[in-house]
């Protein structure tokens, strides 16, 4: 956690010290579909461990930094992911650093990776289940920008931590959440 909020930290500091120039610092709405299956071995659970789509909807920001191809994106984003017993509603935040390479104007592609926090707000209504409020996660992600305003990605989160947690019959189980994300970004 402390090399999560180290990251931060420098990410900010990186974007604090570029001057807010119209060229630098553009701001966008992204949207998109999640699908998440839950990774569990509890047979209880079975049925909602299947694959299950959700979606995303936000605001967003992309620096770009003064080196060539290198930049820091950003987005607050109303989540919903999961289905049944084990639906999950929230808010969602991804913090990319983000590497382009650009074909021109009309054609470029992308490579990120970066924290994504994901804090609960919806209550699970089940008495053994224990739902963690906030989770973290690892986005792994690539896409391709079209015309400098659209954005097509490909995203992957690799969960750090638990995001239920119940107990069986005969022990305490725990379960993640892993997620592929498709999303479609438009940049003002």
């Amino acid at each position: 956690m402390k090399k999560v909020l180290s990251i931060l930290m420098v990410a900010a500091a990186l974007m604090m010290a570029v001057p807010a120039q119209a060229q630098l610092v553009k701001f966008g709405v992204k949207g998109g579909m999640d699908f998440t299956k839950l990774d569990t071995n509890v047979k209880t659970f079975k049925e909602a461990s299947e694959s299950s789509t959700g979606f995303f909807i936000g605001p967003m920001a992309e620096v770009t930094l003064p080196v060539l191809g290198l930049g820091v994106d950003g987005a607050v984003m109303y989540a919903q992911r999961g289905k049944d017993e084990l639906k999950q509603q929230g808010i969602e935040i991804p913090v990319n650093l983000k590497y382009s390479i650009g074909l021109g104007s009309v054609l470029g592609f992308y490579l990120a990776a970066g924290p994504d926090f994901f804090f609960n707000f919806d209550d699970v209504d089940l008495e053994s289940v224990k739902v963690n409020k906030t989770q973290v996660a690892i986005n792994l992600g690539a896409g391709v920008k079209l015309m400098k305003k659209l954005q097509v990605g490909l995203n992957y989160q690799i969960p750090m931590g638990d995001s239920f947690e119940w107990k069986d019959a005969s022990s305490i189980a725990t379960a993640k959440n892993k997620t592929w994300q498709v999303s479609l970004a438009y940049i003002f």
